[in-house]
């Protein structure tokens, strides 16, 4: 009898075609970011969704509610008492550079600090860090969801 072996999605996207191994020190931060950015976006559609099947309307409203860079911001600063040192490294050189693209009904600020949070994401998924990533983020809505329950709390 043979024993079937069940893989994660990481090994299937590992050993696509024409993706090797890559050095995640020699990316720079936006291009960090460029990646967290779609990791979190799948993160939290796959939250949304979970929570029951919806207009497709509505499970956009909901994610934006989290993927917007006020809330990312929000999250960036719960969690980063909980960042290494070399997390906390990513974070900064993703938050201290300067994009192409400007802020869109953001302060520069959040807009920043969100742009640090997807790269240190980014770093995380590269790095194969999936638990330490899951951690993080699951540090950031925890964070949102406490501060929804208290009105004030979430500043902005």
């Amino acid at each position: 009898m043979e024993k079937s072996v069940e893989f994660g999605l990481e090994h299937y996207i590992e050993n696509m075609p024409g993706m090797g191994k890559t050095d995640v020190k020699t990316y720079s931060p936006l291009a960090l970011a460029f990646i967290g950015d779609c990791v979190f976006d799948l993160i939290i559609k796959s939250l949304v969704i979970s929570r029951g099947n919806r207009q497709v309307h509505r499970l956009h409203e909901e994610t934006s509610h989290y993927v917007q860079a006020s809330s990312q911001s929000f999250m960036m600063r719960a969690i980063q008492e909980h960042l290494t040192e070399e997390e906390h490294v990513i974070y900064r050189r993703g938050r201290n550079t300067r994009s192409v693209t400007p802020a869109k009904n953001q302060s520069i600020t959040d807009y920043r600090r969100a742009t640090g949070f997807e790269a240190l994401i980014g770093y995380l998924y590269l790095r194969r860090e999936y638990a330490r990533l899951t951690e993080l983020v699951s540090i950031g809505l925890k964070s949102m969801e406490d501060a929804e329950k208290e009105p004030g709390k979430q500043e902005k």
